[in-house]
């Protein structure tokens, strides 16, 4: 999708991002050009399951009866994250960069737009009991996900005209059957999620106009199965070519350059 974008010449003022959309905006945001986009895509063709989610001694389901605060170490991801970044702080991104967490301390939702960028990439990145949580300035928190999936709001309310919602899954969730109780628990979590999103689109301010690019389907039999990653990003970028070519024959006017009329346009990616 940040291909498609960058091919049409669109480039954004203001970067948000959630979970792993707070991966690729961070990448996106450090070298938003055609070259820092295709150095993101080989690091996502070139990821096994083993890099984020490696296998201890444990088979992996006992795993989650342990008492531990996460099946699986972050170290593979930190790794990963550091080798798409362009920058050390947040602050130091080419465009304005904003990642979210969400506090286990209140529960309340965490915006860092400064400071060390790979903990607090890590922090919105880590996902419930799969990963364990972060600790910035004392305070631990976990995936900015859970309290702001796909941070459109945040993007108007920083003054956003225009959003690109750039979206890991398809617009409307449609649950699987289930067979599992943590199955269950899992597919009420992305009802939950998506219900949010669809109220937001439902209750937009006059004059923003929002465009919404996703994909068709997940690929894989489940969360640490990379297989579908090629399959992913090629769906991507042709949801985004055809959605980009219907904004534009409805001659909606293009979106201006960055740096000019304060932060027009915006991309807002869910995780």
């Amino acid at each position: 999708m940040l291909a498609a974008l960058v091919e049409r010449g669109i480039r954004a003022d203001a970067v948000y991002g959630a979970s792993a959309g707070a991966m690729n905006g961070a990448a996106y945001a450090g070298r938003p050009d055609a070259a820092g986009v295709e150095h993101l895509d080989a690091i996502w063709r070139g990821i096994s399951s083993d890099d984020v989610f490696p296998r201890g001694r444990l088979a992996t389901p006992w795993r989650f009866f342990q008492q531990r605060e996460a099946v699986h170490p972050n170290d593979g991801l930190r790794r990963i994250v550091e080798s798409g970044l362009a920058f050390e702080r947040l602050e130091d991104a080419a465009v304005h960069l904003e990642v979210v967490a969400t506090s286990l301390e209140d529960g309340r939702v965490q915006w860092f737009d400064s400071g060390e960028a790979v903990p607090r990439i890590l922090a919105s990145a880590a996902l419930p009991a799969l990963l364990p949580p972060v600790t910035i300035d004392g305070e631990r928190f976990i995936d900015g996900g859970v309290v702001d999936n796909v941070p459109l709001r945040r993007a108007i309310d920083q003054g956003a005209q225009r959003v690109f919602v750039l979206l890991c899954g398809p617009l409307r969730f449609r649950p699987p059957p289930y067979a599992r109780p943590v199955e269950a628990i899992m597919t009420a979590f992305f009802i939950a999620i998506h219900a949010g999103f669809a109220r937001e689109l439902t209750q937009l301010p006059p004059g923003v106009e929002v465009i919404v690019i996703s994909v068709d389907g997940h690929p894989g039999s489940g969360y640490d199965d990379f297989s579908g990653t090629g399959s992913l990003i090629s769906t991507g970028r042709t949801n985004a070519l055809a959605v980009l070519d219907a904004w534009e024959a409805s001659k909606a006017p293009k979106a201006p350059k960055a740096g000019t009329a304060g932060r027009t346009s915006s991309l807002a990616l869910g995780g």
